[in-house]
């Protein structure tokens, strides 16, 4: 039993020490609180609902959402787990 709550723990705290990695590539454009205007171009992210931040970024990975960085985004979040997407709202959203 004890095995089996340790290897619980250990699978929790690498998924959120990768989800928490999941946001620095994020952060080179949308700063570190997603408080800038990536690119001077997209929404400051820190002021979007976490349920606005996984839609926007669902979106980008299958291609429905998107504006001018469209393309850009779309590259950025193809690697993302659902967990990933979830920790980044998680991190930045309201």
């Amino acid at each position: 039993m004890k095995k089996v709550i340790i290897a619980g723990l250990i699978l929790v705290a690498s998924a959120s020490v990768a989800s928490a990695d999941a946001y620095k590539k994020c952060a080179g454009c949308h700063g570190a609180a997603g408080e800038k205007v990536a690119l001077g171009k997209s929404k400051v992210i820190k002021d979007m609902t976490k349920a606005d931040i996984v839609a926007a970024m669902k979106g980008y990975k299958d291609g429905s959402y998107g504006g001018p960085m469209k393309g850009l985004m779309k590259g950025q979040v193809a690697s993302l787990s659902d967990a990933d997407i979830q920790a980044i709202a998680d991190k930045i959203g309201k």
